[in-house]
């Protein structure tokens, strides 16, 4: 069983999630993405993310209809930081035997030996890189620290973030081709970010 861990605040989840679920899924062969909403990032400690029901609701909006991909909110009922090794600790004993690919940005590659309990984590997972827009793709070229083992996916790159998202709401922009029409909707109803 292969089975994918897609972790970040995902606030908002836009599109360019959405593709990456896609070419995971796909470039992997996973049975299952699980889209992981982290309750407070180790890497931005000061970052207030939108509460985490909303972020539940525009996750279970833009993922209808996705039989591959699954919300576990485990990390935001634990509360507190989100520690990567909590969650694949859980999912070791929960799919034992399974092999488990956990999704990261580019940029995290090169430091995952900083992470907590980082030998752990190299043994649980194989990580794999989320494209950027005009990157090759290659896992060669990747840097990823010893004892990590991984690749990266091919497509789709799409340049968005969160937090561009967020600045469009806020100056009362449009976002409707950002992020899934049910996601904008409800951005829009709940007055959510401005």
């Amino acid at each position: 069983m292969k089975l994918g861990i897609y972790g970040g605040s995902f606030d908002p989840v836009h599109l360019g999630h959405l593709l990456v679920a896609q070419a995971a899924v796909e470039e992997l062969g996973l049975e299952k993405l699980f889209f992981i909403p982290t309750a407070q990032s180790p890497f931005k400690p000061d970052a207030k993310p939108a509460p985490d029901a909303v972020r539940l609701q525009l996750l279970r909006l833009a993922l209808a209809g996705k039989s591959n991909c699954e919300i576990d909110d485990q990390e935001i009922r634990r509360g507190g930081t989100s520690y990567t090794i909590d969650t694949l600790r859980d999912y070791a004993k929960r799919f034992p035997g399974a092999e488990l690919f956990y999704l990261i940005g580019a940029d995290n590659a090169a430091k995952l030996n900083e992470w907590r309990k980082a030998n752990e984590l190299a043994a649980l997972a194989e990580f794999v890189v989320v494209p950027r827009p005009g990157a090759t793709g290659n896992s060669s070229a990747l840097n990823f620290p010893a004892p990590f083992r991984g690749r990266a996916l091919k497509g789709f790159p799409f340049g968005v973030s969160s937090s561009q998202i967020r600045a469009r709401v806020e100056k009362k922009l449009p976002v409707e081709n950002l992020v899934p029409p049910a996601v904008a909707e409800a951005i829009c109803a709940a007055k959510l970010y401005i």
